[in-house]
């Protein structure tokens, strides 16, 4: 599984990369097929991080992150913006609201004494007082004078900025200091409810005072600091960027001399981690098979005695080999890199997975801008093959995550106005799938009526007699499939064991319904591509057959999802604390340019409704958070209802971590508190 964006990424920032396709888990309490407006209390899975008190964590030490790259640009604002620039953004500038573990955004103290909104009509007005002891790392005061070349470079009326986005700026009217330099008004030209979002990360005027700042020296150059930590050196060369403690930073000393971003591919980063080079990443599911396997091969030691049921956490006391000074920490690790070898089980045991959900999600898309997808019935009855369920047991039961389909398309289970809104499609019934492809003028058998089999003809075919597009059958499932996660009976319900069988292929106009299946064919796509095998054979089971292309990871999206060029993919979306502003792009309905292309923003789908516009322009605008929910809620069943993004299941987030670090892991929902990651003493 490759990185998300962290928590506070934006939606715009990033679609789930390739490698991220892999079979990432869904939810407790996401009921798939509840009653619209069924109760937005979901639990949340609990984040996994071996919390402990600052008092118990070691003064000193280097903790090695694995990332997939290091970062495109130090300017999180920009298109090419990634996962490693959005966490050193998280550690070495400001962030107005962090999330606790319900995704809930909470104002930071160490830059906010207050911050509310003063007035409601006939304008918003957002008043924000700054803590007193916040300075940048050259000593100058955090001020207005920032905010406001934040939102001028930001706020789309100047084309020079080559912002990647302009959500919420290009609402604000007008900047201005207050009655300090440390008070600052914001008058909104119109209402904006996801306010708390704006001026995260807060960059310094140095940065967003000029487009030539902006666009060219912000992407080499880090920017001045105003967090625990700040940018010390880079080697590209060698994949490493390390943090620092920030000398003039005013809130709790951070815990760590050295944050250090390391560079390593994901099959690597299991034996990176038992040889030291790593001492946190995250990590696919059959590393974390790796690790769990070795771990329980010995008893449990002394440190594993003492932690919480379920959570991972370790004792505070037991072995301190792992609490590393300065001097371990980089004599461990060899700069030149790592020859790859397997790690041996006595290593592997230094380790723990700690595991949560992300807010995110895997989803079926389907492309409705021409073919037979182009027909509402056609989608809604996909929407009706497939067993979300099933797909959500195959990906999550065995990480040992809770397992239930997502309910939301904007909100995942445990976040604030959580809704379950599915019923607005239906639930499980090939039945009435195959009913609404009839209705669509898809038949079976050349569009002739069905005939009666005739004693003694051969058997269907099963599903394993497909081709791909690559000209291999694919391969046949060792499983057995017991619980009979595959196929229908004929009647709706599910089979109770043996593989699914191909129902008679359906015709209209003498053309067979066939539909071009895109996935990734990398070796981090595997296990995507198993869940686009079940999906097809699920398909295959009421008469729609797929041609399953297996495409370059880099060409996946650029080519492919962006362009249109499918019919079905995979492919996931972060969900975030403020949808009605980070969802909108990806459902917006698709709008002619003067050239006659179509802008589709970030609906890949291409479909989308007048009235799902007009909810999430009326939820961005209501201030009162009860009302904006609802919005979302009647937003998110109308998506349902076009039936053109089909969500599978909630994204694992499986992080191989060493014993000793505490205060980090699987983060869930909640912003990672940089200042409180270290070793346990």
């Amino acid at each position: 599984m490759s990185s998300m964006p962290t928590r506070r990424t934006r939606r715009f920032a990033v679609l789930v990369t390739t490698a991220a396709l892999l079979p990432l888990p869904v939810l407790a309490g996401c009921a798939g097929g509840g009653d619209a407006g069924e109760s937005d209390d979901a639990p949340a899975v609990a984040q996994d991080i071996a919390a402990a008190p600052r008092a118990k964590i070691a003064d000193r030490g280097a903790l090695n992150w694995g990332v997939d790259a290091l970062p495109a640009t130090y300017n999180t604002f920009q298109t090419d913006a990634d996962a490693a620039g959005h966490r050193v953004a998280g550690a070495v500038l400001p962030t107005l609201f962090t999330l606790d573990g319900r995704g809930r955004p909470r104002r930071d103290p160490d830059y906010l004494a207050s911050a509310e909104v003063k007035q409601r009509e006939p304008r918003q007005v957002v008043v924000y007082r700054l803590n007193p002891k916040a300075v940048w790392s050259d000593g100058t005061a955090v001020t207005a004078a920032d905010f406001e070349a934040q939102w001028k470079a930001l706020r789309g009326k100047d084309s020079a900025f080559w912002a990647a986005h302009h959500a919420g700026y290009d609402r604000i009217d007008r900047v201005e200091r207050g009655a300090t330099e440390r008070e600052v008004k914001v008058t909104f030209a119109k209402n904006y409810a996801d306010w708390t979002s704006l001026f995260t990360p807060l960059y310094p005027r140095s940065v967003m005072g000029t487009p030539g700042a902006f666009n060219d020296a912000s992407r080499k150059q880090p920017p001045l600091a105003a967090g625990p930590f700040t940018v010390g050196s880079r080697d590209d060369k060698q994949g490493k960027l390390t943090l620092v403690r920030n000398p003039r930073w005013w809130g709790d000393k951070a815990k760590l001399d050295r944050l250090v971003l390391r560079a390593v591919p994901r099959d690597k980063r299991v034996e990176a981690l038992a040889s030291g080079r790593l001492d946190i990443a995250e990590i696919n599911p059959g590393a974390a098979e790796r690790i769990t396997k070795a771990n329980a091969a010995k008893k449990k030691d002394r440190s594993d005695k003492g932690r919480q049921p379920g959570s991972g956490a370790p004792s505070v006391g037991g072995d301190k080999s792992d609490n590393r000074s300065d001097s371990r920490s980089d004599s461990r690790s060899d700069d030149k890199g790592d020859k790859p070898r397997t790690a041996d089980a006595t290593a592997l045991r230094g380790l723990v997975v700690r595991r949560s959900l992300e807010p995110a999600y895997t989803q079926l898309a389907l492309n409705g801008a021409s073919g037979p997808l182009a027909d509402e019935r056609v989608r809604r009855a996909i929407t009706r093959a497939v067993d979300r369920k099933a797909i959500a047991e195959y990906v999550l039961k065995p990480l040992g995550l809770p397992v239930a389909p997502p309910g939301s398309h904007v909100l995942v289970a445990g976040q604030p106005g959580y809704t379950d809104t599915s019923s607005a499609i239906g639930s499980l019934d090939p039945k009435a799938a195959q009913a609404l492809l009839a209705d669509a003028g898809w038949k079976e058998g050349h569009g002739a009526a069905p005939q009666k089999k005739a004693v003694g003809s051969p058997p269907a075919v099963p599903l394993a007699g497909r081709t791909t597009a690559d000209g291999h059958s694919p391969e046949p499932d060792d499983d057995d499939d017991p619980d009979g996660l595959d196929g229908t009976d004929g009647k709706g319900a599910r089979d109770t064991g043996g593989k699914a069988v191909a129902g008679p292929a359906r015709y209209k106009d003498g053309k067979k319904l066939m539909l071009r299946f895109v996935l990734p064919k990398g070796a981090g796509g595997e296990p995507l591509r198993a869940v686009g095998e079940r999906i097809a054979r699920q398909l295959d089971a009421i008469g729609i057959r797929t041609e399953i292309v297996k495409v370059d990871d880099a060409s996946f999206f650029k080519d492919h999802i962006a362009s249109g060029d499918f019919d079905l993919a995979l492919y996931g979306w972060p969900t975030g604390a403020y949808p009605a502003t980070d969802a909108r792009p990806i459902f917006a309905k698709p709008q002619p340019a003067a050239d006659g292309s179509l802008i589709v923003e970030q609906n890949y789908t291409r479909v989308g409704t007048d009235q799902i516009d007009r909810l999430f322009d009326q939820a961005s605008s209501e201030l009162d958070p009860e009302v904006s929910h609802d919005l979302m809620a009647r937003a998110d069943a109308r998506i349902w209802a076009v039936a053109a993004a089909i969500p599978l299941y909630q994204r694992p987030e499986l992080v191989g971590i060493r014993r000793k670090v505490a205060n980090a892991g699987a983060f869930g929902l909640a912003t990672p508190r940089y200042q409180d990651l270290g070793f346990l003493r």
